[in-house]
């Protein structure tokens, strides 16, 4: 049961940082396009760096909270 635990604690850890890092990505890509381009950014952009980002910060939370060690 502790392997099974283990391996899905992993799989969230995995996603939050993926989300983490997408959204850390897009928070750059916007302050480049209009740098390199000219224009502004698109809208799915803001969209992502507003959702990848804390929602990446909460999972990483959530699963630093579920693998910590109860106080005895």
């Amino acid at each position: 049961m502790t392997e099974r635990r283990h391996s899905s604690n992993s799989v969230l850890l995995r996603i939050a940082l993926t989300l983490f890092a997408a959204g850390l990505l897009a928070i750059a890509a916007i302050f480049l396009v209009p740098a390199v381009g000219g224009n502004e950014p698109p809208l799915w952009l803001y969209l992502t760096a507003m959702i990848a980002a804390p929602l990446g910060f909460v999972l990483a939370l959530v699963y630093a909270l579920m693998s910590g060690r109860r106080a005895r």
